[in-house]
């Protein structure tokens, strides 16, 4: 399915460049306002990244992540500061419906595998966000990418697939933001060696191309934020590609 997605710094939609934060486009939209157009074109299912409490857990942005899940029919998929059993309370409690855990399930694997316990797969996306270097490695980065985690993607798989992992969002990095394609031998390998696990795509996507593509790789869906932020193509017409399962 088309995931179509928007990431906040204190209440401003935005778009980093490889996940620099000093590398920001800034957007003058409405957060409420522009979910609510994709909900109108039809979306299934919506993410939201709280760029604010990936860099800094004590500046999440909950309430107004509340009050957009608030406003919304379709389901809300949040990540971004995600430290403690606590916080996966406080967005499920907000009425978000599935929390994206990145950092922790590198730094706290113990911790995550009880939230698999705890709330069911179905609750929890883990966010594999992967450097991929020149003999193929994929390890993973941590705390809003400003760091790496020392775990490869294959490795943390395999540690949460027993604990009933059945999503997962995969970023190369290396594309994020740049409207350069997406990764989709990445996603094609993916899905032939965990065909359990429902992957994400993103980063990358620029074109309707893109969209087919990813579709074709095996992913169960694509998260596409900058490409419909600067009027690439609607997300309504991504999901004409590839309509909602």
């Amino acid at each position: 399915m088309i995931i179509p997605a928007i990431d906040l710094i204190d209440g401003q939609v935005v778009r980093l460049f490889q996940g620099d934060y000093g590398q920001k486009t800034a957007f003058d939209l409405d957060p409420l306002t522009q979910l609510l157009g994709y909900e109108a074109d039809g979306a299934a299912l919506l993410h939201l990244v709280d760029l604010s409490g990936a860099k800094d857990p004590s500046k999440r942005q909950t309430a107004l992540i509340e009050r957009i899940a608030a406003n919304l029919t379709t389901p809300l998929q949040v990540g971004g500061g995600i430290r403690s059993s606590a916080d996966v309370d406080a967005l499920l409690g907000a009425g978000v419906k599935r929390v994206v855990i990145g950092s922790l399930a590198v730094k706290s694997p113990e911790l995550v595998l009880e939230l698999f316990d705890k709330y069911g797969g179905d609750a929890i996306c883990l966010a594999l966000d992967v450097n991929i270097d020149e003999q193929g490695n994929k390890m993973v980065a941590v705390h809003g990418w400003q760091q790496g985690g020392g775990k490869s993607l294959e490795s943390l798989v395999d540690t949460f697939l027993p604990a009933g992992l059945k999503h997962a969002l995969v970023t190369d990095i290396s594309r994020d933001g740049t409207l350069a394609g997406a990764n989709t031998a990445l996603y094609t390998e993916l899905a032939a060696r965990f065909d359990s696990i429902r992957w994400q795509a993103s980063g990358g996507v620029a074109s309707l191309d893109d969209v087919k593509a990813v579709k074709a790789s095996g992913a169960s869906g694509i998260i596409i934020g900058k490409a419909l932020l600067t009027g690439l193509f609607s997300a309504r017409e991504a999901i004409q590609c590839w309509p909602n399962a």
